[in-house]
């Protein structure tokens, strides 16, 4: 009883915390998009590289502002990891190899921080800083961006201007995340979390063994990748190790940080609307789709069916003992209903349908509460098809947020649903039908096959998270999932923008007795039966012949 108590209060705790930031975060992000004025470091940015910050841009012209910034971003990247053994403080590290460098370079301008290298041993502190951790930043504000500029379509009327994409980003990286990423660091720092820039040390231990202690600066890339939901950790083993993640109080600020920005935004659309019912609906859908993961991943890591579970008070492999089963779920089900793919334990040693739920959580498109924007574009576009079968379904017409869902509109949302299944399903078939099974721990059971299908759900969601049980240092592992990482980010970018043109530009349509309110608790159940239904009929065959029947066996 005392467990349950406390991990009732951990719970409670996290509700409360975030209950009480997401309103005033969520006015300012609004306020801070929105805003007429320029800082002087802005203007002195737009100055140095000759942005027009009173351009308005086509959705068009958005989405190839963000290619270009996202296509040099991956060059300069892949460039640095390339060459990491000329720069300062490579700690003598060499390059990657091509296909490694191009899956990393890949996975942390896609926001997904997919990692099939060991950090300490592979990335010289430069890298680190310079390369790294900076794409956390700038991926994590392309996600916001988008996510606004959809909401600027739906607000604006008889026009085909998004916004500006150049000013978009550099607000939320000034004014958003960097502000909060440096009180996010210092806490960090407070808790243990190292932030340094000195070389491994070697020290003999009590037992006349030589240990290697690694140093870096851990906290400032630590905190951009849970508040930016990036994932991509310093250390090989990510927050379970003790100088990234050291204590019960570090790893609840963890998740904290993760899910702080993700459950703002439902009210920065609303304010951004001017509609903050429709904000509230939104996140009622997001709180129930994470209470539910989280109840029956718990329950699944908590139960006793065993004299060795039962010893260990739960299904302890895999997890930190500092932890426990409720804090490594909870952690667990931040990162994987986010993008943010950061683990404080190991995934793969989960119970069948513990860790089941953990991949079903990043295979209904990470939308409770997602990721920073991604998670927001991704639950309106649901919310865009929900409203479209409703009006088929009574005869009513379908309007969402002021403008009609015509067949224009559904090509862009159908598009948008389709591309993230058919990456994760055709690769996982190409992976056994090549014969690339083998990386997995058991290639022949169904906790092969979920390893497999793990690897490509969180590649193409832009995830990040591995089940740890794929060796996935390979030619094909790097090139495959380095490129669903990208379709996966940028064609659904895409279709998201090139849905904002088509409703921005009509004229508004206020509801009236032929249209369905999206305010109202009705249309918040539809919704959140649309997520499910969705992804039932996209993976339930999948599941079951790989968490499902492991879980049953």
């Amino acid at each position: 009883m005392t467990g349950w108590l406390a991990t009732g209060l951990e719970i409670l705790t996290l509700v409360v915390l975030l209950g009480i930031v997401q309103r005033p975060l969520g006015d300012y992000i609004a306020v801070t998009l929105e805003s007429k004025r320029h800082l002087r470091v802005e203007r002195g940015l737009y100055r140095f590289l000759r942005i027009d910050s009173a351009a308005d841009q086509k959705w068009s012209t958005y989405l190839i502002s963000l290619l270009a910034f996202s296509l040099a971003g991956f060059g300069l990247l892949w460039l640095i990891l390339s060459t990491q053994q000329w720069l300062p403080l490579s700690l003598g590290h060499g390059p990657m190899s091509a296909d490694q460098g191009f899956n990393t370079a890949a996975s942390f301008v896609a926001n997904t921080n997919w990692q099939s290298y060991a950090g300490e041993s592979t990335l010289g502190h430069t890298a680190q800083a310079a390369g790294l951790t900076v794409q956390n930043f700038v991926s994590a504000a392309v996600g916001i961006v988008v996510a606004v500029a959809l909401i600027r379509g739906f607000v604006r009327n008889h026009t085909d201007r998004l916004g500006n994409f150049w000013v978009d980003l550099t607000r939320v990286v000034v004014r958003v995340l960097l502000p909060i990423a440096v009180v996010g660091a210092t806490l960090l720092i407070v808790c243990g979390v190292i932030q340094n820039l000195a070389s491994p040390t070697t020290i003999t231990t009590l037992a006349g063994v030589g240990q290697t202690i690694p140093g870096g600066p851990v906290a400032s890339q630590e905190v951009i990748k849970l508040l930016g939901t990036n994932g991509g950790g310093f250390f090989n083993a990510n927050s379970a190790h003790p100088l990234e993640n050291p204590n019960a109080a570090s790893n609840f600020l963890q998740y904290f940080l993760i899910l702080l920005i993700p459950v703002s935004l439902p009210r920065t659309i609303g304010r951004l609307l001017g509609n903050y019912r429709q904000g509230l609906a939104i996140l009622g859908v997001m709180v129930a789709l994470w209470a539910i993961s989280l109840t029956v991943t718990m329950v699944s890591e908590s139960a006793h069916p065993g004299s060795a579970l039962q010893a260990a008070g739960g299904a302890m492999e895999g997890k930190e003992t500092r932890f426990g089963v409720a804090s490594s779920v909870l952690f667990a089900t931040a990162t994987t209903l986010t993008s943010t793919g950061a683990v404080d334990s190991m995934h793969s040693s989960y119970t069948g349908f513990g860790g089941g739920m953990l991949l079903l959580n990043m295979l209904i498109g990470e939308v409770a509460p997602g990721g920073v924007g991604s998670g927001i574009y991704g639950i309106l576009i649901l919310a865009v098809i929900t409203v479209f079968v409703a009006g088929l379904m009574v005869g009513r017409t379908p309007t969402f947020l002021g403008k009609q869902i015509g067949t224009t509109q559904m090509k862009w949302a159908a598009g948008y649903l389709l591309v993230v299944p058919a990456l994760v399903l055709v690769n996982t078939a190409i992976a056994l039908l090549g014969g690339n099974q083998d990386t997995a721990a058991n290639p022949d059971s169904p906790h092969g096959l979920t390893e497999l299908l793990y690897a490509s759900g969180s590649a193409a969601n832009n995830n990040g998270s591995a089940f740890a049980g794929l060796s996935a240092n390979t030619p094909f592992w790097n090139i495959s999932l380095g490129v669903l990482m990208l379709l996966g980010r940028f064609v659904c970018i895409g279709m998201v923008l090139a849905l904002a043109g088509s409703v921005a530009r009509q004229g508004s349509r206020p509801d009236d007795a032929g249209t369905l309110p999206t305010h109202r608790p009705l249309f918040a159940t539809m919704l959140f039966g649309m997520v499910i239904l969705v992804s039932a009929l996209t993976y339930l065959p999948a599941l079951a012949l790989g968490p499902i029947a492991e879980g049953l066996s």
